[in-house]
């Protein structure tokens, strides 16, 4: 009798609220003789958190059912064929000898897995997939992979806009409890009614529908089996169904492989409310009555430390931390929501931001989670703390366009392209255009030590910047001195040599018989060449002299 009392006050609260679908069956038409599980079958489904209760508006009375066993549940739904190999026993054992990790991740289940089998029945599906995300995040709504996969369910950005899942500065639906296992059942499906098996739709689940397909292809071009495991696929495709195989095989019958299953009533952990203010983080989870990391773990989507009221947000609550949040709600007069949001006009840093709206910049930079060493770009939307004056909610348009943009906090650069035009090292060459070492070697994707001429060099220098100009190369070439209408040239402090002939002819004190030959250098400055000249260079006759003299002269001579 308790419980069809308490079925009826359910439907009275779902026939006045103002949003989310409502029952269907009207119990109070039911024979009190009938079935009590039809009863309880029915509070689950109206306790469901897809029954979104308006707080501000709707009464919420206590939900309630029977408790049972989930994981007998859960095991009555298997549906999907046994797979046997040496990489599901390779996998049971990994599991088996981490009771402690099993331990976790079976107890973060407990929050969302009774919703999860719910959806999976009423879209009669089997209940291995409700295992799915042991294998896929360790049941951790917060997850993020290098790939940048995110929630539970592990979607990519494109992916999660392909399923319509929102990602915008306010809210990341890949991290919703309801909307990405939405998303992620309705994917499953679509693979399923491509592929027309599970193993199948599991593999192009984690590898992508094309490269199932590519791989199907090639094996009926050869003439092979197509089943899951006839497939050449990646390591990690090759390992996922069995993974899964070996959480049912645990779920199955634990205490085979020496582990324990926390017990999980069959009831719904969460109801949904829902309101239309603004309202922050730290107030919902005070006016629920809970800690905000205990908050956060069942309502992860919200990126921002406030609660957008112009997006119906769906927060998700235990049964009797909503009925305490939406009492506490009712009764408290102060501002529940202490953010807003700027938008910035032109580019500046979070500090310069900060002094002109008169907030601390650390807490900018904190709550906006913008990296130390970056500006923002101008129409970036970021949430300051907001005035006592200020009583205007985020505007609905802003929680969908709002978005934030940061570059480095670095001078403007222009690009240049230098051709080198002498051999040097990078530090030389760096220490010329006032850069670093690693910065030439980045910008120009090189590991080497020196630079060589004709070689086409990258930089990126402040506008403004003088830039000095790229030094020529030494040309030496050698030029009669008989030359004289040209002249012989020769650098400053360049030693002109003496030819082979004159030398020997001035031991032998004889005349020379050959003119001697002077050095020519140009030196070529910024694209013009500069020549230092000199006057030609006669050749010197050498005539013998007295022994007691020799010495004298030849210092002359030289």
């Amino acid at each position: 009798m308790r419980l069809i009392l308490s079925a009826l006050l359910v439907l009275t609260l779902a026939a006045c609220a103002s949003q989310g679908p409502t029952a269907t069956n009207s119990l109070s038409s039911l024979p009190s003789a009938q079935n009590q599980q039809a009863v309880a079958d029915t509070i689950r489904k109206t306790a469901a958190a897809k029954e979104t209760i308006n707080v501000d508006k709707t009464s919420l009375d206590s939900l309630s059912g029977p408790d049972g066993d989930l994981w007998g549940r859960i095991r009555r739904g298997f549906q999907i064929p046994d797979l046997q190999s040496d990489l599901v026993d390779m996998q049971v054992n990994w599991y088996a000898q981490r009771p402690d990790y099993v331990e976790r991740m079976t107890g973060r289940s407990q929050k969302y897995l009774y919703h999860i089998v719910e959806e999976l029945e009423q879209r009669h599906m089997p209940t291995e997939l409700a295992l799915l995300p042991f294998i896929e995040s360790a049941y951790n709504p917060q997850a993020l992979s290098v790939a940048k996969a995110a929630g539970m369910w592990q979607f990519v950005p494109g992916t999660g806009r392909d399923y319509n899942l929102k990602q915008n500065m306010f809210q990341d639906e890949r991290r919703d409890v309801l909307a990405s296992t939405s998303a992620a059942l309705d994917y499953l499906s679509r693979l399923h009614d491509m592929f027309g098996d599970w193993d199948l739709a599991l593999a192009a689940y984690n590898w992508g529908e094309g490269n199932v397909q590519k791989a199907i292809a090639k094996n009926e071009a050869m003439g092979l089996p197509t089943d899951y495991q006839s497939l050449r696929m990646p390591n990690e495709t090759r390992n996922y169904v069995p993974k899964l195989q070996a959480v049912k095989n645990i779920v199955a019958n634990p205490q085979m492989y020496g582990l324990a299953l926390p017990d999980i009533p069959n009831h719904p952990y969460f109801v949904t409310v829902t309101t239309s203010r603004d309202m922050d983080v730290t107030m919902a989870a005070k006016l629920a009555g809970m800690t905000v990391e205990e908050f956060r773990s069942l309502n992860p989507s919200f990126a921002k430390p406030v609660i957008l009221g112009a997006t119906s947000p769906q927060i998700l609550l235990p049964f009797d931390n909503a009925s305490a949040f939406q009492k506490n709600l009712k009764s408290y007069s102060g501002q529940l929501s202490s953010w807003t949001t700027y938008t910035v006009s032109e580019r500046a840093t979070p500090a310069v931001i900060a002094q002109k709206i008169g907030v601390d910049a650390d807490t900018l930079m904190s709550v906006n989670r913008i990296p130390a060493g970056m500006r923002l770009k101008a129409g970036s939307t970021i949430v300051v703390p907001r005035g006592d004056d200020d009583d205007e909610d985020i505007s609905a348009d802003v929680a969908e366009s709002a978005m934030l943009a940061v570059e480095p906090d670095v001078p403007d650069t222009r690009k240049m392209l230098i051709r080198v035009r002498r051999a040097q090292s990078m530090s030389t060459f760096a220490d010329r255009y006032n850069v670093s070492i690693s910065q030439v070697k980045s910008w120009n994707r090189t590991h080497r030590d020196s630079v060589m001429p004709g070689q086409l060099i990258v930089l990126h220098v402040p506008v403004g910047r003088a830039v000095p100009a790229e030094p020529g190369p030494v040309r030496v070439e050698t030029v009669a001195a008989s030359s004289r209408n040209r002249g012989g040239v020769t650098k400053i402090g360049t030693h002109v040599p003496e030819s082979k002939s004159v030398s020997k002819s001035a031991a032998r004190g004889g005349k020379a018989s050959a003119p001697a030959k002077v050095t020519r250098v140009t030196e070529t400055f910024s694209g013009s060449s500069k020549v230092v000249k000199s006057a030609a260079v006669k050749p010197v006759a050498v005539t013998k002299t007295p022994k007691s003299t020799k010495s004298t002269d030849k210092k002359k001579t030289q």
